[in-house]
């Protein structure tokens, strides 16, 4: 049987991948001696609520709000599939329900809803974030979702991830780092292409630019993204993309503009676009991360035919997974346990260098460049790294408002 046989059986065999279970001991519920049904429920259940009810910030402590995320998709851009619907995307956001659980231990539950209206997207989140620690943005289309991201930041309590943004950003980033130790070019120097400006191409330009790779050109369906082009005045996230990418405001499609590139970086949600005489203009030693799925812009033996050094894709079916399965698990059990509030673009970065650090040089090559989905090292790294960061942040903050006291005492 082949992937398509296996996973439609699969799926109807086990009619759905998730399931609630309860925490409460269940023998112990009704027993004759002891029982916990009074504590649980009625009438002991009433202090608890009562508790928090003075402080809503014990829902933390006394519920499961501490470890429950919120998936939230409208399947608008599922996978490589696009507008599929809400139905259709259950069983890809149950499988990010399983992979949240296996790797990071939390209740991740997946909202597909039915509606596909900005506004009301925003009203439902904010409705239901009393029994949320952390809401999951994934894969609404761009550029809606992005402007959901920002709105929800501002206006909710809650940390707001997006996968698609900010997953893909931070791996892709780890696995650039280690790529570049292979071919012995710094992140400084290089020149690389982005195929695709929706919320994986603006989260990876934006983190890419704050890592210190000033030389980067962003492609849509209309050619290079520069300052000045017409169709940007009315899109403030390809306007944005154009202030900090493309310094020599190029122009051009794709194929004139990947000349002499060291990267090329594909997140356009369409496959077998990139061919062999593409990667043969390229710079020596070329990277190609073609992380479209299922199908990626090019293959691998393909592209390795051309002349690449290094190959990834998104899939687990070739060296070099660079998905943000790699990460999302990982960041959200972080954000839940330090309780951040906004994951910021330095974060981001300090957790990308820390997620390529795991691959010992000794053990790098052109076939490995970032660990596996379920390396056990990744959960710990991420969460020191974060929490590293943040009291960094606070010391620093600190001490600059200390400096301007002192100043003001002095004057």
């Amino acid at each position: 049987m082949n992937i398509k046989d296996d996973s439609l059986t699969l799926h109807r065999m086990l009619k759905g991948k998730i399931e609630i279970q309860n925490r409460v001991p269940i023998e112990n519920i009704f027993a004759k001696e002891n029982s916990l049904i009074n504590l649980i429920y009625t009438p002991g259940v009433a202090y608890v609520a009562s508790e928090i009810g003075k402080n809503k910030d014990l829902a933390y402590d006394f519920t499961s709000k501490w470890n429950n995320v919120a998936i939230i998709c409208d399947g608008t851009r599922v996978l490589g599939l696009g507008n599929i619907g809400p139905y259709a995307a259950l069983p890809v956001m149950e499988g990010k329900s399983v992979l949240f659980k296996l790797l990071g231990g939390i209740n991740a539950v997946p909202l597909c809803i039915e509606t596909q209206n900005k506004e009301e997207i925003i009203k439902f989140v904010k409705y239901i974030q009393p029994f949320f620690g952390a809401i999951n943005i994934e894969d609404i289309e761009s550029p809606k979702v992005l402007e959901i991201v920002e709105r929800l930041k501002k206006e909710i309590s809650i940390p707001v991830f997006h996968d698609d943004q900010h997953g893909t950003a931070i791996i892709t980033l780890a696995a650039l780092i280690n790529s570049l130790k292979i071919v012995g070019k710094q992140l400084e120097q290089i020149k690389t292409v982005i195929l695709g400006a929706g919320s994986a191409g603006y989260g990876i330009n934006k983190i890419l630019n704050s890592a210190g790779c000033k030389n980067t050109i962003v492609v849509d369906s209309k050619g290079a993204i520069y300052e000045g082009r017409q169709d940007l005045i009315n899109n403030q996230f390809k306007s944005e993309i154009a202030s900090i990418s493309n310094p020599n405001n190029i122009e051009g499609s794709l194929n004139s503009v990947i000349e002499g590139s060291d990267v090329f970086i594909g997140v356009s949600g369409k496959g077998n676009i990139l061919n062999n005489k593409v990667i043969s203009t390229m710079n020596f030693d070329p990277i190609i991360f073609a992380l479209s799925n299922p199908y990626p812009e090019i293959l691998p033996p393909s592209a390795l035919d051309a002349g690449a050094k290094i190959v990834a894709t998104g899939r687990s079916d070739f060296p070099n997974q660079v998905n943000n399965a790699v990460i999302f698990p990982s960041v959200m059990r972080a954000l839940l346990d330090l309780r951040v509030k906004l994951l910021n673009e330095n974060l981001m970065v300090n957790v990308a260098y820390a997620i390529a650090n795991l691959v010992e040089i000794q053990h790098l090559k052109t076939d490995y460049i970032i660990p596996p989905i379920n390396d056990q090292r990744i959960l710990p790294v991420v969460t020191q790294t974060l929490k590293n960061v943040m009291q960094k942040t606070v010391t620093e903050n600190y001490e600059k408002e200390t400096n301007t006291e002192a100043k003001k005492v002095n004057s």
